[in-house]
């Protein structure tokens, strides 16, 4: 695994986090966990639970979604900086979409529970994560 100051430059790149100051990033970097998957690996499945948020660090994944008819489309194309699984940050629901690496793919992985202990530590950041998210809504609802 990188080294902290690594990861946190790492996740001041991150879009959903850039607005954190550095201490806040610190205490995310120190509960982010390090996951390796093979080209082809499923990282997350359609309507199961799932771990938490991720970060892609280097490799791709396709987001896929299949339809109630069956039928499946790629919806989206991550690579280094993206990440995927935010709203599994806030509730324990199924995830919306299948994860799948398209290449070797490293990812930082962050816990629900992890961050739900962060956000006790510093309710600060969950107000500026919040924030970020509802932008990141509000923008995926005008391209539908």
């Amino acid at each position: 695994m990188a080294n902290l100051d690594e990861i946190i430059k790492f996740l001041y790149n991150v879009p959903l986090f850039k607005s954190l100051s550095r201490r806040q990033l610190e205490l995310l970097a120190k509960r982010v966990l390090d996951r390796d998957y093979a080209a082809g690996a499923t990282i997350v499945s359609q309507g199961k639970g799932g771990e938490g948020f991720f970060i892609v660090y280097a490799g791709k994944v396709d987001v896929i979604r299949e339809r109630a008819d069956g039928v499946k489309s790629v919806v989206n194309h991550l690579g280094a900086g993206d990440f995927f699984g935010e709203m599994a940050l806030l509730d324990d629901g199924p995830r919306t979409a299948t994860c799948v690496a398209v290449e070797p793919t490293k990812c930082y992985v962050l816990p629900r529970w992890d961050f739900l202990a962060v956000l006790k530590e510093d309710a600060d950041m969950g107000i500026t994560i919040l924030e970020e998210m509802a932008r990141r809504f509000r923008a995926a609802l005008d391209v539908l």
